[in-house]
């Protein structure tokens, strides 16, 4: 395992960090007081979120076995990724093909430190301290590990929501797409509000607001803006959809809540 050679930020343990609150959610042990707060904040509205973060996570499982063994994609770049814990990219990518090369891409030091012990004796999996809003620094550091002429399987899983600007963040995510061969694909998972007067539209707009202020300010998107980030690749059966629809593993065995219904992802090809 190789990392970026960038001395890590100092660690602020008093503000939240979007990987530590996901690690949070998780029932992980990488986080601090500071996430905790935010975790009952997210709790107090959504109680059912812990949950909604288990199934994010096998969304990210499903949408990475799909392309490393069905269709051969055997790199990924894999934008803001939190924790590189368990059942993450490269564990599910080199469970099918065990030289799959995976590259890790986040600018949490606390990340950094913890992808470094992990990894250490990973040879196909690399971690990077860039950070995703500079893609041309964050490409030039990653070509070190990635092929870019031939496809890739780009995973901006649970981030892109909080790029507030909706053109830069489209911005963000066509200038890494466009960087990508042919062939290639988008794995994006974005959270949504259906803005339809529903109790999963009340509870997006009850997060966002509840989460402005926080440092991790993020915003529920509509279903067209969220399909914009697609514009120009051809979406994979079965769409742009909400995880637990998007080719499930079995019968649902729990029933679903609203938080089920503020998420939207989809992978796509590109042409």
């Amino acid at each position: 395992m190789t990392t970026s050679e960038r001395p890590s930020a100092r660690v602020d343990f008093d503000r939240p960090s979007i990987a530590r609150v996901f690690d949070a959610l998780m029932g992980g042990q990488d986080n601090y007081e500071a996430d905790r707060v935010v975790l009952r904040e997210i709790l107090e509205i959504a109680p059912e979120s812990q949950a909604m973060a288990r199934e994010v996570r096998q969304w990210l499982i499903r949408a990475v076995r799909y392309l490393t063994e069905r269709l051969g994609v055997d790199q990924f770049l894999d934008l803001g990724s939190g924790f590189p814990t368990v059942e993450n990219t490269h564990q599910v990518a080199q469970k099918y093909n065990p030289e799959a090369h995976v590259v890790y891409v986040d600018n949490d030091p606390v990340v950094e430190a913890h992808g470094r012990a992990l990894l250490v004796d990973n040879d196909f999996t690399h971690i990077s301290g860039s950070d995703l809003l500079s893609p041309e620094e964050t490409l030039a550091d990653v070509k070190r590990f990635i092929d870019f002429d031939r496809p890739v399987g780009l995973v901006l899983c649970a981030i892109v929501h909080h790029i507030t600007d909706l053109e830069r963040a489209r911005q963000v995510v066509q200038s890494y797409v466009g960087a990508l061969a042919p062939g290639s694909y988008l794995v994006l998972l974005h959270q949504h509000n259906p803005d339809d007067g529903s109790e999963a539209a009340a509870v997006a707009t009850s997060l966002q607001k509840r989460l402005s202020g926080t440092g991790l300010d993020t915003l529920y998107r509509t279903r067209a803006e969220i399909a914009s980030f697609f514009d120009g690749l051809d979406l994979l059966e079965p769409g742009l959809t909400a995880p637990h629809l998007w080719w499930p593993d079995g019968p649902r065995l729990t029933p679903l809540t609203p938080v089920n219904w503020t998420w939207l992802g989809g992978v796509a090809r590109i042409p």
